[in-house]
């Protein structure tokens, strides 16, 4: 039997390219405020969750207004750029032939659930997934607890599930919902960082369907 059976992806930065798309929606407000703009380099430096402690790193100053304000400005700048956004050109076929190998596929990302559903249907890949899991807000908050009910609703075990993700808090979920995980290094956070949490490090999702098969 193979040890792992369902797959959990994360969206943004695992299968979706869209880091460039995050430097310039960022940079568009720090530009606003006279504040120093992101490099990718430096941007996969610093970001982080919750995402308003990664404003803070960058120099937003939440006493002189609310999150909400810059968070509502990346998110619309985000929005009306989005069909700019292209996959990884690995993601289609990797996840074509995890499907053909049997194996089911779900979704859990910090993305907001009717945004998310959106942008999986726009890139034609709704029928990889028996589930696309998204949070109830904007501001990428509530992705442990989403994780953890849906592990209830799961008909394996825990050591039959596997998330690939991008981030440290990728790691962080799937430790609060006691599963293996891999992250790549081609999404948001470098690969220094990712080794920092002890998981296996992958460049490219071709090295996680080899990693599959090899379980």
């Amino acid at each position: 039997m193979k040890k792992y059976n369902h797959i959990i992806w994360d969206w943004n930065g695992t299968l979706l390219n869209d880091r460039w798309l995050c430097v310039e929606a960022i940079n568009q407000a720090l530009s606003k405020r006279n504040l120093p703009m992101l490099t990718e380099d430096k941007y996969k430096d610093v970001f982080t969750f919750p995402v308003e402690d990664y404003y803070k790193k960058v120099g937003f100053d939440f006493s002189k207004e609310p999150f909400h304000v810059a968070g509502d400005e990346f998110v619309t700048y985000y929005g009306n750029n989005f069909p700019r956004v292209e996959l990884h050109s690995d993601s289609i076929p990797v996840l074509k032939k995890i499907q053909e190998s049997g194996r089911s596929q779900s979704v859990l990302s910090a993305g907001k659930q009717d945004f998310l559903t959106d942008w999986i249907k726009i890139h034609n890949l709704s029928d990889y997934f028996i589930k696309i899991l998204g949070i109830d807000n904007q501001y990428a908050t509530g992705k442990t607890a989403l994780g953890v009910a849906w592990m209830t609703e799961l008909r394996y075990d825990s050591k039959e599930i596997i998330m690939i993700g991008d981030t440290v808090h990728d790691s962080e979920v799937a430790e609060a919902m006691a599963i293996d995980c891999v992250l790549a290094e081609n999404g948001h956070v470098n690969r220094k960082r990712l080794e920092k949490t002890g998981r296996k490090v992958i460049s490219n999702l071709n090295e996680f369907l080899y990693l599959l098969n090899e379980s």
